[in-house]
């Protein structure tokens, strides 16, 4: 296939190596220009499990120099940037594109709808992790998923096409109608992962040191997926809790997104996890306490860094 990939980051990038690696014409869309000129001039340095490579078959720019139409235009920007991002390729996404998210948190598919008809939007989860070492230079350890259907619900050639695609790249992708629950799940699973990460300053594996942080951790799962239930959605807490304690368990040494975030003094996305499970939850009156503290700790440490 055709791949724009907007949002090169750790997970843009990771995704868009593994593509090109098997075929695919896969340029790599992204506004950190350090990342984009080591790629330009090395490759794609990509450690994997199995090996540490360069990716040379990839294409990589700035979004005003992004050119040809894609087929697929995947969505890896944080919840936060994704109207900005898609306003900056808006000339690509043409009428035969189709736009994929694969983002954290809620609210991708509304910003995504102001850029793309209903029936081209497909929505996704995925479980690989990734962590950017430097420009150019991309980690990923340990195994995942991805899950994705068609935003609107209905069933779509163009699914079972993206999905065949990206399990061909090793990323093992099915076609998922329960793609809703699965999306809670993810925002449950992170706002676990991330936002302890975030103010603890732990790794992943490192919430395992103390029975606490693997403790926390499942409470705010409990208390994210108490919210899609009561919004009618199928979830499975037991299977997000051993996600989190898998994710514990065999993440070693990997920083989530919002901890790194908090490192580099960034904005983080914890406004489309944490955020939008305690804003939903209040909808209903129900009280989040272990998800809200955790949001206002990383709002703090939000302001301290933006002082």
């Amino acid at each position: 296939m055709k791949i724009a990939i907007v949002g090169a980051g750790a997970m843009g990038s990771m995704f868009g190596g593994l593509l090109a690696e098997c075929g695919n014409d896969v340029t790599l869309i992204d506004i950190n220009d350090a990342h984009i000129g080591a790629i330009r001039s090395n490759g794609l340095r990509l450690v994997t499990d199995s090996s540490d490579r360069y990716v040379k078959a990839l294409k990589v720019c700035r979004p005003e120099e992004a050119r040809e139409q894609p087929e697929l235009l995947v969505v890896f920007t944080k919840t936060l940037h994704t109207g900005a991002a898609l306003q900056g390729v808006r000339h690509l996404i043409g009428p035969d594109v189709h736009v994929l998210s694969l983002q954290n948190g809620l609210g991708n598919v509304e910003k995504i709808s102001e850029f793309a008809v209903a029936e081209r939007i497909l929505i996704g989860v995925t479980t690989w992790p990734a962590d950017m070492v430097a420009p150019g230079h991309v980690h990923s350890h340990g195994k995942g998923v991805v899950r994705l259907m068609a935003a609107d619900g209905n069933v779509r050639s163009i699914v079972s096409v993206v999905s065949e695609t990206l399990s061909a790249a090793g990323l093992q992708c099915s076609s998922d109608a329960t793609v809703w629950a699965a999306i809670w799940e993810k925002v449950a699973f992170n706002a676990a992962l991330n936002s302890i990460c975030a103010v603890s300053g732990c790794t992943v594996d490192q919430l395992g040191l103390t029975t606490e942080g693997s403790r926390l951790a499942e409470q705010v799962v409990v208390e994210v997926l108490s919210v899609a239930q009561r919004l009618g959605i199928e979830v499975d807490p037991a299977k997000c809790k051993a996600n989190v304690a898998g994710a514990i368990a065999q993440h070693k040494g990997h920083k989530p997104s919002m901890l790194q975030d908090v490192q580099a003094g960034r904005r983080t996305e914890i406004e489309a996890i944490n955020g939008a499970a305690v804003t939903t939850a209040e909808r209903f009156n129900m009280k989040l306490p272990t998800t809200e503290t955790l949001l206002s700790l990383v709002r703090l440490v939000e302001a301290r860094a933006m002082a």
